[in-house]
């Protein structure tokens, strides 16, 4: 079952087309790379699912329910309030810069949505949050703060807290770019467990290696469009495409 299903999406920030008739899906369980050079509208285009940016024409469905629908006139329809809160509470949305609250404790920043946007009563909000802790290796982080932690703790403090949420499916936006080198490493074994586990996920990200070895896809963007779309062999080693060589160049050659 596709998962996603993302069709003919555009969007211009005034003249500027930033995507450029965007059409893929994701299956379930799959874990897809999206990489390519910066400004190239991988970020925009998960913000555009996440419900963070509006779509100018195209369509997209999560788990099988129409987020945006193309009318005659090829311009984004969304679908009502209600059918668009469904849809949102199916996503979890892990950002570069962790946007943790900072006047929180972890505990409280992992169990705030269950218990207020859910309506999870408090004990079994906390003891999930204890659980996913656990699975990141925080589990005596629970009562400090966001300044007291690493930048590699808070990353995994995010990711617990999209987990809360029970998501049918993750979206992951450059989660490293904000860390030092030996801080990554803590994050890509996290997103690499939850890949063994077939949680469905889609990872903007410059970690090459990384996408190569964690992902069923890899699609290649640049300048709004989809380059190259096909399996890691497919894109990292037999690529045929002069701009996709050209970008993993560097790459291949370390």
């Amino acid at each position: 079952m596709s998962m996603l299903e993302i069709k003919n999406i555009s969007k211009s920030f005034g003249k500027v087309e930033v995507l450029k008739d965007i059409s893929f899906s994701v299956e379930k369980g799959q874990a897809v790379s999206i990489i390519g050079p910066s400004g190239s509208g991988k970020s925009t285009l998960l913000r555009i699912v996440n419900q963070l940016e509006k779509a100018d024409g195209g369509s997209i469905s999560i788990c099988g329910t129409p987020m945006i629908t193309c009318g005659e006139d090829g311009k984004a329809v969304y679908a009502d309030a209600k059918t668009l809160r469904n849809v949102r509470l199916k996503i979890g949305l892990v950002f570069q810069n962790f946007n943790l609250f900072p006047h929180f404790s972890v505990l409280r920043n992992i169990t705030e949505a269950p218990v207020c946007v859910l309506g999870m009563d408090k004990k079994a909000a906390e003891e999930k949050a204890m659980e996913l802790l656990g699975k990141m290796g925080l589990s005596s982080k629970a009562n400090e703060y966001p300044c007291n932690l690493s930048g590699g703790q808070q990353q995994r403090v995010s990711i617990a807290r999209a987990l809360a949420l029970s998501p049918e499916m993750l979206f992951f936006d450059e989660p490293t770019s904000a860390l030092d080198p030996e801080l990554t490493g803590e994050i890509l074994k996290v997103i690499r467990s939850l890949a063994e586990e077939q949680m469905t996920m889609v990872i903007v990200t410059h970690e090459m290696a990384f996408a190569k070895e964690v992902s069923d896809r890899v699609i290649f963007m640049d300048k709004g469009v989809i380059i190259e779309n096909g399996t890691p062999e497919e894109v990292f080693e037999k690529s045929e495409n002069e701009r996709t060589k050209q970008f993993l160049k560097r790459y291949n050659n370390t």
